[in-house]
């Protein structure tokens, strides 16, 4: 089972502080770096919680900010051995680690999912039959590798531990035969039996609703409880995964699915449809 707690969160509490600390005495990174002979990368992989701090960087950073109470230089060190743990998700190489390790903390997770059934609700064999259809093709060893990591991810659904899930699906998922009747019947049965886990949601975006502002997008928004983690929205695409949080852009996702929610049939009038959907794969 995947432990919740993320070190990829800690890094990027750590970076806030850091990053407020060094506004606060009105110090450009350039200052900064001259001064402790940072190069410019490193401080910002840090401030951004992209890479880790050593104990000697927070050290050295404390003296620079003036950091004399014992209790926020602890707090700070704190922060830095966590965020150089080592997340479970890490044994896989995943191409989308950090996403995984912003998953593994959020409070509340919203998705929109148009030709695709969600991660979070796949069987193994829906699953293992989108894995297999990548370009170019995984290695078997790479494939049972990613299918594992993928499972493991599920954990973080289990009743009154994981975040509260809100998953908003396309009629069009429902229908695509990934795998096989077989397959796409068990799946279907799958979602329905998640949706009655008390902090899953699941909604379906009927065929008669026709046009609407996410046809051609798929997005993740996660929030956290952290004041210092701002919330982000994760954009899926084949040119590359992209993490958003500017205030105008999370505002803007935050609009679109609560529009999508309220064009989406109703929970229980959308595990009607999916049963239907699945009686059908005879």
């Amino acid at each position: 089972m995947a432990p919740r707690g993320s070190p990829t969160i800690r890094r990027r509490e750590l970076g806030a502080l850091l990053r407020t600390l060094r506004a606060d005495h009105e110090l450009t990174a350039e200052e900064v770096t001259t001064r402790l002979l940072f190069s410019p990368t490193k401080l910002s992989r840090i401030e951004t919680g992209q890479s880790g701090a050593s104990p000697r960087d927070i050290r050295d950073l404390c003296v620079l900010y003036e950091v004399t109470d014992p209790a926020d230089r602890e707090r700070l060190m704190a922060l830095a051995r966590e965020g150089k743990q080592k997340g479970w998700w890490q044994d896989y190489d995943l191409p989308y680690a950090t996403f995984v390790g912003l998953e593994a903390e959020a409070v509340s997770i919203n998705v929109y999912q148009s030709g695709a059934l969600p991660g979070l609700l796949q069987t193994e064999e829906y699953a293992r039959a989108m894995l297999r259809a990548e370009v170019p093709p995984f290695s078997p060893q790479k494939l049972e590798q990613l299918l594992q990591a993928r499972l493991t991810r599920q954990a973080l659904l289990a009743p009154g531990k994981g975040p509260h899930y809100h998953a908003i699906l396309d009629e069009a998922a429902l229908h695509r035969r990934v795998g096989g009747p077989a397959v796409m019947r068990a799946q279907l049965q799958r979602i329905g039996e998640s949706a009655q886990l008390p902090n899953v949601t699941v909604q379906v975006i009927s065929f008669e609703t026709g046009a609407h502002p996410a046809m051609e997008s798929v997005f993740s928004i996660l929030n956290f409880e952290q004041p210092l983690v701002s919330d982000i929205v994760y954009v899926e695409g084949l040119v590359g995964n992209i993490y958003l949080e500017r205030p105008t852009d999370l505002e803007r996702y935050r609009t679109i699915f609560s529009h999508l929610r309220t064009i989406a049939l109703n929970p229980s009038d959308s595990i009607s449809l999916l049963t239907r959907i699945a009686a059908s794969y005879a």
